[in-house]
């Protein structure tokens, strides 16, 4: 089976007389949500380590670009080869070191080399660049928006060169998070919040580690741990609404040290 047999079932899906009448109603926006589900049950697949699951969650993502491409096909925009070529191009312009005979000497050169790429496409485009953190996704989730603002920034030498000052700022930031508590203040600490968590994000990046998925593996062990404790209570014939502080303490560290 090729790709040209999922191609011709989007465009029967998209018939006007015989097509489904879901997929009729649905414009680019409308399918966004979609998508970006799909990519996150791909992450979810991948960290479950279930090729299984990963099979079927990359074809439901392939979908989306079909779906994308017929949309755009019918408003004589482009069509899904157009989407290959495009990406095929790219691909190749940005890897002289594979389809040519540049080489580069470190991954910092290279990453360098890449971003300048990148700049020239959109010169060549018509898009102005203003600023190097041109081209970062609003869209993004938060704490992956703030890492890649910060490394764009970084790239062109906005950073500190060491990471003492790093764990200086997340400390001085922490701090003024405790003084606009104080100050009841609650649009002053969603602000200091905000500068507190954009500090770590940095201090992440000079760590090397991604804070998107540092936060989600740590919510996911805390998920793990409450329904260990969850179960725990109700072997006890315990309610969590009704236990105090301490005896959730006292559980919690049971649960943490089962695991070790």
């Amino acid at each position: 089976m090729d790709i040209n047999e999922l191609l011709d079932v989007m465009r029967k899906l998209r018939d006007p007389e015989q097509g489904c009448p879901w997929d009729l109603k649905q414009n680019f926006a409308s399918i966004v949500p979609y998508t970006i589900e799909e990519v996150y049950e791909v992450a979810e697949a991948i960290d479950a380590n279930d090729m299984d699951e990963l099979k079927l969650e990359l074809g439901d993502l392939l979908f989306q670009v079909v779906f994308y491409s017929q949309l755009a096909k019918e408003e004589n925009a482009f069509e899904f080869s157009d989407v290959v070529e495009a990406i095929v191009t790219k691909m190749v312009r940005r890897h002289p070191h594979v389809f040519s005979d540049t080489a580069y000497q470190s991954d910092e050169e290279f990453s360098k080399a890449w971003e300048q790429s990148k700049r020239e496409e959109k010169q060549q485009s018509g898009q102005l660049v203003d600023s190097a953190i041109d081209g970062v996704s609003k869209v993004l989730p938060a704490l992956k928006f703030a890492q890649k603002t910060q490394s764009k920034a970084a790239k062109v030498g906005f950073d500190w060169e060491q990471i003492a000052p790093v764990y200086e700022k997340v400390t001085e930031e922490l701090s003024e998070v405790r003084e606009a508590e104080k100050n009841n203040n609650q649009t002053e600490i969603e602000d200091e919040i905000g500068d507190l968590l954009f500090s770590v994000v940095n201090l992440s990046r000079h760590l090397k580690v991604d804070a998107e998925e540092a936060l989600r593996k740590s919510t996911g062990k805390f998920s793990q741990r409450f329904r260990k404790l969850e179960a725990q209570c109700k072997e006890n014939n315990q309610s969590i609404d009704t236990s105090t502080e301490q005896q959730l303490l006292h559980m919690w560290d049971i649960v943490k040290q089962s695991e070790y």
